[in-house]
């Protein structure tokens, strides 16, 4: 497959974010695909402005973050708007972005999601690279 993809990580939490990278970047690399560009943002809620501004570039998306709750509403606000914008984004451009963005009510929880054995970066690669072949 020879498809151009981006990655497009919101860094707010690194090591969070460091995970996600290597399990959609292993995902891609089993798929023959070697040669990706990453864009990394402060938080999920630069991710739809940093796709739609590279959309014509790239082939396919994967978006990755992390959004634990706290005690306020904004949990909610930011989880539901970004999420909201990148399908928008897709159906709009026909363009596959996979959301590897975990929504988490504590950090372990978010650390958990994005280990080795229960990654949503992978998840968010598979799913994405089977939008690309349909």
């Amino acid at each position: 497959m020879k498809k151009k993809i981006c990655l497009v990580v919101a860094d707010y939490y690194p090591k969070i974010s460091h995970n996600l990278i290597n399990g959609a970047s292993k995902i891609l690399k089993l798929r023959g695909i070697k040669n990706y560009k990453i864009f990394k943002v402060p938080g999920v809620f630069e991710l739809p402005f940093t796709i739609v501004k590279n959309i014509s570039n790239y082939d396919g998306f994967i978006a990755l973050g992390c959004v634990i709750k706290g005690e306020t509403p904004h949990f909610e606000f930011i989880s539901r708007s970004t999420i909201s914008a990148i399908m928008h984004l897709s159906i709009t451009y026909k363009k596959p972005i996979g959301n590897g963005i975990i929504t988490c009510l504590s950090k372990k929880q978010a650390l958990d999601r994005s280990s080795i054995k229960n990654n949503k970066g992978q998840e968010s690669a598979k799913a994405m690279l089977s939008l690309l072949e349909i």
